[in-house]
């Protein structure tokens, strides 16, 4: 796609908008659906996508950032991303989640509050007695829990709070969660129904449908970022300029400067950037300093040999044996996640991180794993420089770290061939649900559009109660009719109302 570069961006636009992931897409979609042509979308990126893109290893090995998998609340999410990329099974894979956490060196199925059954004996009673305790405690409990933790121990009791939701909670959000507030729940955890949960000890019975995603939707081929490229490619390329960092905001005269120099004035703008950053700009680090977000490492390998992992899609890991807290068996969701079984490749290492036996190229079958590790001032990760067998060559510790948990949870054997390895950080994974976070937001985001500015989307808005890939679109599209028609913009403003059901009145395409 030839879009603008530095000489051809106009000096001046009606709505700007900062970012092309799923915000800036679904506000520069809906523009361009409103017939409106004075607007521009900017990236510091070389392609759409922000933090839904996918890259691909030399090996040929494709890794998203993070386990995105499609499942929807609006029709007009479904019919957009089926106008990108097609709408049948030649675009789509549609898969059942098979979803487990790796515990006690067992599987037990997810969610975990539902499978108390597989867990040993001890833990079994452990975990029921304070399901009982709970339901007592809670029906006594003046007023709403003050932070995660209380909501846990009330809905859950101290059992399943000790063996499994603290420890995996402070490994997937690097914030304890004494820390976190619990207004961002809604479908994001499974409560628990204390009978279902006995019934299921005393049969002995796995219970594992639960869920928004329970059924869920990804590309045949080019991962997540196929879909973003995608949608990209639905809009005018005049109207989208990549590579272009901004540097800057000048709330007063509307103008935003990129690392060329390079000024646009706007009467609207609709930032996706991080709030925190955008704040400081704006000399509110007071505001910065009460938003919290976690850093993600992404961590890829790509393996010679068959998956022996059968159709599991996305697994958990509370204990403190390995650094992710969970891992996609990536190569189930598309077979082109993977190189051609015929293409020869090296063995980098072994599982282990040990020397291989040889290292001359070799045909496949390939498999691959992603794992995702979270980072913060309260969970630092290792990151110093250290070399792996083989011609694996040197990594951030964190890599060797992956690999050996890998082992160690047998996900992969220590002499399972290495054949590619991935990693990446991003600074900005995860918007902590943090105890001040509303109160930052409900001062920030007026004060900000008072200025024309709308910020919007995963970061933007710092939501993760609307952080998931049809939230962050519609973030944008709402954000767009608020901007030209006042609008009201539910998905921001009513997380549970809009999680509560699918949206079948805003449409793509208008019936015919």
């Amino acid at each position: 796609v030839r879009t603008l570069d530095k000489m051809t961006v106009p000096d001046k636009v009606n709505v700007l908008v900062l970012g092309a992931g799923p915000t800036g897409l679904g506000a520069a979609t809906r523009l361009h659906q409103h017939g409106r042509t004075d607007w521009l979308m900017l990236d510091a990126a070389p392609e759409a996508g922000g933090l839904a893109c996918t890259d691909v290893t030399p090996e040929g090995f494709l890794f998203d950032m993070g386990g995105h998998v499609i499942f929807s609340h609006w029709d007009y999410f479904d019919q957009l991303l089926d106008t990108a990329l097609g709408s049948g099974t030649d675009a789509w894979n549609t898969l059942q989640r098979v979803s487990y956490v790796w515990i006690k060196d067992r599987w037990v199925a997810y969610p975990f509050q539902n499978n108390i059954s597989a867990l040993p004996k001890d833990d079994q009673i452990k975990c029921l007695t304070g399901l009982v305790d709970a339901k007592v405690s809670n029906s006594l409990a003046q007023g709403k829990p003050k932070n995660f933790d209380e909501w846990i121990l009330r809905v859950m009791g101290p059992g399943i709070a000790d063996v499994f939701m603290r420890p995996y909670n402070f490994k997937v959000w690097a914030v304890p969660t004494t820390m976190m507030q619990c207004n961002w729940l809604g479908e994001r955890v499974a409560t628990v129904d204390v009978d279902r949960a006995i019934t299921n000890v005393i049969h002995n019975k796995e219970d594992a449908g639960w869920g928004p995603n329970a059924v869920f939707r990804f590309p045949t081929s080019g991962g997540t970022g196929a879909i973003w490229k995608g949608v990209a490619k639905l809009l005018p390329t005049d109207k989208q300029a990549y590579s272009q960092t901004v540097t800057n905001i000048d709330k007063d005269n509307k103008v935003v400067t990129l690392a060329s120099g390079k000024q646009i004035k706007y009467n609207s703008l609709l930032s996706t950037l991080p709030l925190d950053i955008v704040l400081r700009w704006l000399g509110k680090p007071e505001w910065a300093d009460g938003l919290q977000h976690s850093s993600s490492h992404i961590v890829g390998i790509g393996i010679r040999g068959k998956c022996p992992h059968g159709t599991k899609c996305w697994l958990y890991y509370p204990e403190d044996n390995c650094p992710f807290y969970r891992c996609t068996v990536f190569s189930n969701y598309a077979k082109t996640n993977c190189p051609e079984d015929n293409a020869k490749l090296p063995t980098l290492c072994k599982g282990d991180c040990s020397d291989p036996a040889s290292s001359a190229p070799q045909e496949g079958p390939y498999w691959s794993l992603m794992f995702e590790i979270s980072e913060s001032q309260y969970k630092p990760i290792k990151q110093g420089n250290v070399k792996l067998g083989g011609t694996a060559g040197s990594w951030s510790e964190v890599v060797k770290e992956t690999l050996l948990g890998a082992v160690a949870t047998k996900m992969i054997e220590p002499g399972s061939e290495i054949v590619s390895i991935y990693h990446r950080r991003l600074e900005h994974g995860y918007p902590t649900p943090s105890l001040g976070r509303d109160e930052v937001l409900e001062k920030a985001l007026p004060w900000l559009q008072q200025y024309g500015i709308w910020s919007r989307g995963r970061f933007g808005s710092y939501k993760y109660e609307v952080a998931n890939q049809d939230h962050s679109l519609m973030l944008g599209v709402e954000a767009v009719d608020n901007i030209l028609y006042g609008s009201k913009e539910l998905t921001l403003a009513f997380p549970d109302i809009v999680n509560a059901k699918k949206n079948t009145e805003l449409l793509y395409k208008p019936k015919a």
